[in-house]
């Protein structure tokens, strides 16, 4: 993690890092104005609240109750020499928990991160640099050996070359790649998260049985991001890039809509029309670019070639950012690498949602088989040793797909995880399935996991498919556990031998599709320095559905975006109908609002909690529109997850709207009353927002021009690294 350190008045200091901001002081009496913790305060506090965290989860994951559980730290000094301490850490814990639990409490203090990094013996490099941003991939891995050469299936490079060149590549880019965690808790399994330390929402996760080839997949997952904008899917990107030479890629064309805004002749071809407006009911309004949003260039497509025949089709950049999330994206070593990864993918999701969705059984994979991957059967009996049974299933569906399955049951909760994995070859498939099933995640993790259904309703639901897919937590039916399999045990083998072994397994995939009676669309990427494709296959790997095209189109955030930001600003009759556009929307007043018009705002704050409902109901206020302001809270309050400082604003409001709809009932006989409930402070803050000389309480000022949304603008700067590479690129082509 990145730690950026401002200096302040005085001897006070501001690190910052995430969204957050930390001020550190010194004591009077050496020379500072006491007005905060120090640094060493600092220091002792987190290993204090990093024990009573892990004490928390342990009680969580066993319906503890917390509330009478207490936990304190002493730093004992040693007399002759101040830097040796001890941490003495004492917990007092309540009569009735059983003696097993109080020694699994003890034993959860005893793995404190923070503790074990201590304990370990942190290693300080100290050194001056001409820019903080420079040497940016040095926080990756410096004792990975450049000279080694270590292959790996799948791959066209060693992984030590595969990385050196990815880190090479991202650094080129201005992109400081920081490692956030490892994890490892069972053999042969490894996983990590990274991330851009200047740009934390861009990150991504890696997985491999060891921590170099983790490391080339985590590594690998940024960079093929970065090629397909993922990053910055559903965001708005600022009115500088909306009116730039261009928007996503240098090769993009902008077609307009027809008179009554058909879609324009230049868009898609006959096939994925039929596809993707089955009722003739798509417009090319429906298709506006969500990213700019601007609507007077037109509808911005992306070229794609067309695998039967290669012929180029424009898909709208709206299409692939609602239907597609980040399925059937890749970057490798080659082109044929990328594809074989793409591929796999698609076939991995979509055999998986065929799996789910028709509730099939699958074969087991007999014991003689598992046993040819030891390396593989070692992480399964590290999973089972540690109480979770584990099934290993053929999930080709008779050998027609290269797709395996590995299934974690969890006995102490009854929660089960359906991970699966696909490659050519079996073994790289069953090693992604389980490597996918840990990525990530803790042995506390694991007691999340949703319960098995008889349901088929809540299994085929829709979103049931996309929980699955962002996470694998989604639903799995008892079904699927049925000794008595839908399909036969097939060892199967998609792969090929020699130099062109990639290039021939990805034309096998390929043609498996053809198959199918799908059509492929591949588009290729190498602006940023590293080759990347993406590849779609319309009626078969997309997350979501078609119809949201029409009913639930991220570019619905284009009717709000600018009167929200804007919103201290409108008079009363924008107001009006802005809220009358909220009302009308398609979509839950529970949504989010940094959902819904793609602006990241920090978490911490009153936007970054916003939700629909509390915007309507600040806009009533601000109309003093009471009585449906009431409504409105009472429906807040009822299912508020806002903070307790924001809860108990709304609790006031609701009681002085009270008071002010009751003909009979005067604020001056309860107001001295609340003010000793609620503070004068929040009381101050309710009566203003009814009187009008308070708007949009806790809400601060912005507009479209996105002035103080930091986050929002560390995302739109990581971004132009990208625009600036690619528009370098084509001058350099020219």
């Amino acid at each position: 993690m990145e730690i950026k350190v401002n200096y302040l008045d005085n001897l006070r200091q501001e690190a910052k890092f995430d969204d957050f901001a930390v001020i550190a002081d010194q004591p009077i009496r050496y020379k500072g104005d006491g007005s905060a913790p120090g640094p060493f305060d600092y220091f002792l506090a987190s290993s204090a609240l990093c024990a009573a965290y892990f004490v928390k989860v342990y009680c969580q994951a066993r319906n503890i109750p917390t509330d009478n559980i207490r936990l304190s730290q002493n730093n004992i000094v040693d007399p002759e020499n101040r830097y040796k301490q001890i941490f003495k850490i004492q917990v007092e814990l309540p009569s009735d928990i059983s003696e097993k639990d109080r020694q699994g409490i003890l034993r959860s203090i005893d793995r404190c991160t923070v503790k074990k990094v201590i304990q370990t013996g942190p290693e300080f490099i100290i050194e001056e640099v001409e820019s903080i941003d420079a040497d940016a991939q040095a926080l990756l891995m410096p004792n990975l050996a450049s000279e080694s050469s270590t292959f790996i299936a799948g791959k066209d490079l060693p992984l030590e070359e595969t990385i050196a060149n990815m880190s090479s590549i991202l650094a080129g880019l201005g992109m400081k790649i920081e490692i956030a965690s490892w994890r490892n808790i069972v053999p042969n399994v490894w996983s990590l998260h990274i991330r851009d330390a200047q740009s934390p929402m861009c990150f991504t996760n890696g997985k491999g049985s060891t921590k170099e080839s983790a490391l080339a997949s985590a590594l690998g997952e940024f960079i093929e991001r970065l090629n397909c904008n993922f990053f910055y899917n559903d965001q708005f990107w600022g009115e500088e890039i909306a009116n730039a030479e261009f928007v996503h890629y240098p090769d993009e064309k902008w077609f307009q809509p027809g008179p009554k805004g058909e879609l324009p002749a230049e868009i898609l071809d006959e096939y994925t029309r039929e596809i993707y407006d089955p009722e003739n009911e798509l417009l090319g309004t429906h298709l506006f670019d969500t990213n700019s949003g601007n609507t007077q260039r037109g509808i911005c497509s992306l070229p794609f070639v067309r695998q039967s025949d290669g012929e180029t089709v424009y898909f709208p950049s709206n299409i692939i950012e609602n239907l597609y999330l980040s399925n059937g994206m890749s970057a490798g070593n080659t082109l044929a690498e990328a594809q074989v990864q793409c591929l796999s993918e698609i076939f991995e999701r979509a055999v998986k949602r065929e799996i789910l969705e028709g509730e099939l059984a699958l074969p087991d994979v007999p014991e003689e088989v598992l046993a040819k991957y030891p390396s593989i059967v070692q992480g399964i009996k590290g999973l089972e040793e540690q109480g979770f049974p584990v099934l290993v299933k053929d999930a080709s569906l008779g050998g027609q797909y290269p797709v395996m399955c590995v299934t974690l049951m969890n006995p102490r909760t009854g929660g089960v995880f359906a991970s699966f994995g696909a490659h050519p070859k079996l073994e790289v498939a069953l090693e992604r399935s389980l490597t996918e099933l840990l990525q990530g995640r803790s042995f506390e993790g694991l007691n999340d996991l949703p319960k098995p259904t008889f349901s088929s309703n809540a299994v085929t639901e829709p979103n049931n498919f996309v929980e699955h897919f962002i996470d694998s937590s989604g639903l799995v039916s008892w079904k699927f556990f049925s000794a008595q399999a839908d399909y036969d045990f097939v060892e199967w083998d998609f792969t090929s031998q020699g130099e062109n072994a990639n290039a021939d397994e990805a034309k096998t995939m390929f043609d498996i599709l053809k198959d199918m009676g799908k059509e492929a669309y591949m588009a290729v990427y190498k602006h940023l320095g590293a080759t990347a494709c993406r590849i779609l296959v319309p009626d078969y790997s997309e997350i979501y559905l078609v119809e949201d095209l029409i009913l639930d189109n991220t570019n619905k955030a284009l009717i709000f975006r600018e009167d929200i930001l804007n919103i201290h600003k409108l008079d009363d009759e924008q107001l009006e109908a802005l809220v009358e556009r909220l009302e009308d929307v398609e979509a839950d007043d529970y949504t989010d609002i940094v959902t819904l018009i793609g602006i990241e705002f920090d978490d911490n704050t009153a936007w970054g909690k916003l939700t629909i409902l509390e915007l309507k109901l600040l806009i009533y206020i601000a109309l003093q529109e009471f009585e449906e302001a009431k409504e409105l809270v009472e429906q807040y309050l009822q299912y508020n997850t806002n903070t307790v400082e924001r809860g108990l604003f709304y609790q006031c409001l609701n009681v002085v709207l009270e008071v002010e709809l009751d003909d009979e009932l005067d604020l001056n006989d309860y107001e001295a009353n609340f003010r000793r409930m609620f503070g004068d402070e929040r009381m101050d803050a309710v009566i203003g927002s009814m009187d009008g000389s308070i708007r949009f309480y806790g809400l601060t000022e912005t507009s479209i021009k996105l002035e103080g949304l930091d986050r929002h603008l560390r995302l739109i700067d990581s971004y132009k690294k990208l625009h600036a590479a690619r528009a370098k690129a084509v001058n350099l082509a020219d």
